[in-house]
């Protein structure tokens, strides 16, 4: 089990990783933050927003499932969006540079940080 800090801490040792961040969906806060090159703020609130639309037009289709990750992928970036299984609400938002990173291993790692951390 893990603290949000030290989960944070463990996404920032993968290849290419940015930043990260834990967000209480809720409220678009972020619970705890590590690393640069996004301003998490803007990019929880911003988050927070498509976790909810999801989660809406999955009711909507009337899916009877969870989210397992949510990936965006831009240019140069790539964005992971993991919620809590153990914490309805809350969500892992995790930046990688696309040119250095591995997406494989980067959702894995995302998977077992989300996995072992405690709030």
């Amino acid at each position: 089990m893990a603290t949000i800090k030290q989960s944070l801490d463990d996404l920032l040792t993968v290849d290419g990783a940015m930043c990260a961040a834990v967000v209480d969906s809720a409220s678009g806060m972020m619970l705890g933050s590590a690393g640069s090159g996004v301003d998490l703020e803007v990019a929880a609130a911003g988050n927070t927003e498509v976790v909810r639309a999801k989660l809406k037009t999955m009711r909507q289709l009337g899916l009877n499932d969870v989210i397992d990750d949510i990936l965006i992928t831009l240019g140069r970036q790539y964005h992971i969006i993991r919620p809590v299984s153990r914490k309805e609400g809350v969500f892992v938002y995790f930046v990688l540079d696309k040119s250095k990173s591995n997406l494989a291993l980067a959702r894995r790692k995302a998977q077992d940080v989300e996995r072992e951390l405690v709030i």
